[in-house]
């Protein structure tokens, strides 16, 4: 497939997603079934009151599989733009896999040992990543 190698970088980070989300899945269930925890008052004020019946290190994994479905779903566009355009090789398939490298690395930061500032340090870069993805798109179709 010519001019389509960005989307390797798009099936890695989906197929991430859900390693998150089993990784969330693993870790929450069996602390919702533990001491603290009021289902029907998860049910009455919503998940977000989970944050304080269950420890930090249980709501890492769910915390960043939900960070899994912002950023990340610009790249996704952005991608799929360039592939579509015919410019998704070269530079802009780098720039896809650094992409959905540091967001794994997010990722793994947030859910094992959560360390803020490298972490934001992380997210930071792959912003950068995923504007100069954006600046490829524009340079594309404008």
């Amino acid at each position: 497939m010519i001019n389509m190698g960005i989307l390797q970088p798009v099936t890695v980070l989906a197929g991430w997603t859900m390693v998150m989300w089993w990784w969330m899945y693993i870790t929450r269930m069996p602390a919702m079934s533990g001491p603290g925890v009021d289902v029907a008052k998860v049910r009455d004020e919503g998940p977000g009151v989970l944050n304080g019946m269950l420890p930090p290190r249980v709501q890492w994994p769910a915390h960043n599989y939900n960070h899994l479905h912002e950023a990340p779903t610009v790249f996704y566009a952005v991608a799929l733009l360039l592939a579509l355009v015919g410019a998704g090789d070269g530079l802009a398939a780098q720039l896809g896999w650094a992409y959905a490298g540091l967001r794994i690395l997010h990722s793994l930061l947030q859910a094992t040992t959560n360390p803020i500032m490298i972490r934001f340090a992380v997210f930071a870069l792959s912003s950068f990543v995923l504007m100069a993805l954006i600046v490829l798109a524009a340079m594309a179709v404008f």
